[in-house]
């Protein structure tokens, strides 16, 4: 046994002494500080950018990743995107084991090359080619290199070099070189916490940072976007697709996309025009025009989801989108406008960013070509001087109605005088609203009989107003999920209305349970709220990293008559409670209105804002006051 462990250790010692020359190879001399919290290292991250005229640029690409884990393999990201633009010159790959040793190779000819949206003709010249890796071991060590080169200039890669939550970078470096008279200009965000140094000059912009640890992602903190470092990069002049232009501003921006991108695209056949018109007989408010066009695009089009930068950022013509009945954001949006246009309605063609969990604005004093927008809306001033915004991607979003994934942040509207930021539609707390009615019979087995009247409004509704298209067995089990405090539910009425008019989405419900009730001896105890208790209690940190903050407030009212069982009394009741702090309100009170009968008022209000993240205990412990509440019961005794 000892000889064994002895030469075990001399293995251990060998396998040292003939790790290879590059040490990011190995997952062995990862410092400790790099793999807490992270599912994932990059060791390597490096891009360079040639941009030898304004008709050449190539791009290098190399990445060497550790992926210590499962969780860790989504950061493998071993792909390029290209199309009949982008000539992918160099493709290659490399797997290490733990000890830094090659264990598979990988050629262009290896890598998967499909298309980047399936069986969608206006699509076929956009590609992706990617690496199909399954790992027999963790940790392995993959990396990963391209080159590609492309007559288009406008866009140039960001750099980001912390990716995200659950990974860290040992080394990151970014460096353009460039032709002078081309011209670069760039914004950093959010570089001095990280260990970042630059090397700028003519003709080279230059950065690198080393040993960035990984973050841990919490609970009500902000999008990672707004505090992890980036360096926002954009050409001053520039190619794209044979339309030479350059980028001051916003304004000049928009003015060159509407001539060179959107003009001439506005068009449909005559015979679509003619029905659009007849469409709109008689009709002439130019909003109710809006509305009826717009629920055409609804019944007639379908979206395809396309990922940023396939298929450019033009749109396909209107004629295009009518013919073949689909088409991405910018299709869609551009096909929307063209047919507004024909009834006289002016609207503008609007890039933003789409995100449901936060609200991410364009920069105001940072204007680029792409990187910045993902997604296409569109705007229609109206005569009052406010604006109305339109998802044109949606069979069933309400006319006016945006919904979380574009609320509430700067966007860039084009116009053919020029761009202009605009803020898109905020929801408010009292907008965000739940009114919740109803009644409920405690019965002497212990049963319970509920029913009641559920009204959304704001992102409350678009939370909700995609129930309308679920089957019924999909809705039951929504309904039990939402409610499952509650054992042995059966659900006798499910009744939804989405009314696209008021924007409110109305439940019915009716249902039954057993065993609601706790039955002891004489006594019945039960829990005063059945229909809407709040389950949600954030995450405790012993070192909170992160600000607080609360991307949209909401208000939940609730109004419920109580039918005790005849020959039961009431023994006790909860005190009345009323919490008020700066991140929002909860109150619930209970009045006796006879004998048998017990009236349940309940009041939540969630304020939306940013807190420093000492204040993170404190708004937990509201969350937890709230839902200790939401449990309070009430104990029943039976008449003598």
């Amino acid at each position: 046994m000892f000889i064994k462990n002895v030469l075990s250790v001399l293995l251990i010692f060998a396998s040292f002494s003939v790790l290879p020359q590059e040490n990011f190879y190995s997952s062995l001399t990862i410092p400790d500080n790099l793999t807490k919290n992270a599912n994932a290292v990059l060791r390597v991250d490096e891009t360079q950018i040639e941009i030898l005229s304004i008709k050449s640029l190539k791009h290098h690409y190399r990445r060497v990743v550790t992926i210590l884990n499962k969780e860790g393999d989504k950061f493998l990201k071993a792909y390029v995107y290209y199309d009949d633009k982008i000539n992918v010159k160099t493709l290659k790959a490399t797997v290490y084991n733990a000890f830094g040793f090659e264990i598979n190779k990988f050629k262009k000819s290896d890598f998967k090359d499909v298309a980047a949206v399936n069986d969608f003709s206006l699509y076929e010249d956009s590609r992706v080619k990617y690496l199909e890796y399954t790992p027999i071991n963790y940790p392995y060590t993959v990396e990963f290199i391209f080159e590609t080169e492309t007559e288009n200039t406008a866009w140039i890669p960001f750099w980001r070099p912390l990716e995200g939550y659950h990974i860290s970078t040992e080394n990151s470096t970014y460096k353009i070189t460039y032709d002078t008279s081309i011209g670069i200009k760039s914004k950093e965000k959010q570089f001095s916490d990280f260990n970042i140094v630059k090397d700028n000059r003519d003709g080279i912009l230059s950065y690198k940072a080393e040993n960035i640890e990984a973050l841990k992602q919490e609970d009500y903190s902000p999008i990672f976007r707004e505090f992890s470092p980036s360096l926002l990069v954009s050409p001053i002049n520039f190619n794209y697709e044979n339309y030479s232009g350059s980028i001051n501003d916003w304004d000049n921006l928009g003015k060159w996309i509407n001539d060179n991108l959107l003009a001439g695209r506005a068009t449909v056949t005559a015979e679509t025009e003619n029905l659009i018109k007849k469409l709109v007989e008689g009709v002439s408010d130019p909003l109710e025009c809006a509305k009826i066009v717009y629920k055409f695009v609804q019944d007639n089009t379908r979206y395809i989801s396309v990922q940023v930068g396939i298929g450019g950022i033009q749109p396909f013509p209107a004629y295009e989108v009518d013919k073949v009945k689909y088409g991405d954001c910018k299709g869609l949006t551009n096909y929307t406008k063209a047919l507004l246009k024909i009834v006289g309605v002016d609207s503008y063609y609007t890039e933003v960013y789409g995100d449901d969990e936060s609200q991410v604005s364009l920069e105001q004093d940072f204007a680029s070509l792409l990187g910045q927008a993902n997604h296409v809306i569109l705007n229609i001033p109206t005569e009052k001087g406010g604006d109305i915004w339109l998802e044109c991607t949606s069979q069933k979003t309400p006319f006016g109605f945006i919904g979380d994934f574009t609320d509430d942040r700067d966007v860039f509207v084009i116009t053919p005088e020029g761009g202009k930021i605009k803020h898109t539609k905020k929801y408010t707390v009292k907008e965000n609203e739940q009114i919740t009615k109803g009644s409920y019979t405690i019965l002497n087995d212990g049963g319970i009989d509920l029913e009641g009247v559920i009204v959304s409004k704001g992102i409350q509704y678009d939370d909700k107003y995609g129930m309308e298209v679920l089957p019924e067995r999909d809705l039951e089990v929504y309904y039990k999920k939402r409610w499952n405090y509650i054992n042995n539910i059966e659900l006798n009425k499910k009744g939804i209305l989405n009314d696209k008019d008021s924007i409110q989405f109305k439940e019915s419900i009716k249902f039954n349970a057993t065993n609601y009730s706790k039955i002891v001896g004489d006594r019945i105890l039960f829990t005063v709220n059945a229909l809407n208790r709040n389950k949600e209690v954030p995450d405790r940190y012993r070192e909170r990293k992160l600000p607080l903050k609360i991307y949209r407030g909401f208000k939940d009212i609730d109004e419920v008559e109580i039918n005790l069982p005849a020959d039961y009394k009431i023994e006790s009741l909860p005190q009345n409670v009323k919490i008020e702090n700066k991140f929002g309100y909860y109150s619930f009170y209970i009045a006796v209105k006879n004998d048998n009968t017990i009236l349940y008022n309940r009041q939540f209000v969630v304020n939306d804002g940013e807190f420093p993240k000492e204040d993170y205990d404190e708004f937990r412990n509201f969350y937890k006051e709230v839902s200790k509440f939401d449990n309070i019961k009430i104990a029943l005794i039976k008449k003598l």
